[in-house]
């Protein structure tokens, strides 16, 4: 947000090109406490887009909102995690570094 550090927060669905604001909960700071100007990190909270600089979403959020039900807007959890492949060339560079 515009003049505040940055915040993570659980978002109900990613956002589209229509939308006029972000639609949030589970507000935190980088270091995982509740910001100053909140009451209850758990509410759920709208901020137009016109206060918000950027979002930064991790490429892993588009999986966990595909498993996301519409109907309770939270994600389920992930059926198989043994479909995952580890990358060797990245662990060899983690290895090295």
């Amino acid at each position: 947000m515009h003049n505040e550090q940055p915040l993570l927060a659980d978002l109900f669905e990613l956002p589209a090109a229509a939308d006029v604001g972000l639609r949030c909960t589970n507000l935190r700071t980088l270091s995982g406490n509740r910001p100053v100007f909140i009451d209850n990190s758990a509410s759920t909270f709208f901020f137009p887009y016109l206060h918000i600089r950027f979002i930064e979403m991790p490429p892993a959020a588009g999986a966990v909102a595909a498993l996301a039900d519409p109907a309770d807007g939270l994600p389920e959890a992930a059926e198989d995690d043994a479909d995952l492949e580890l990358d060797e060339d990245f662990l060899r560079r983690i290895r090295e570094a």
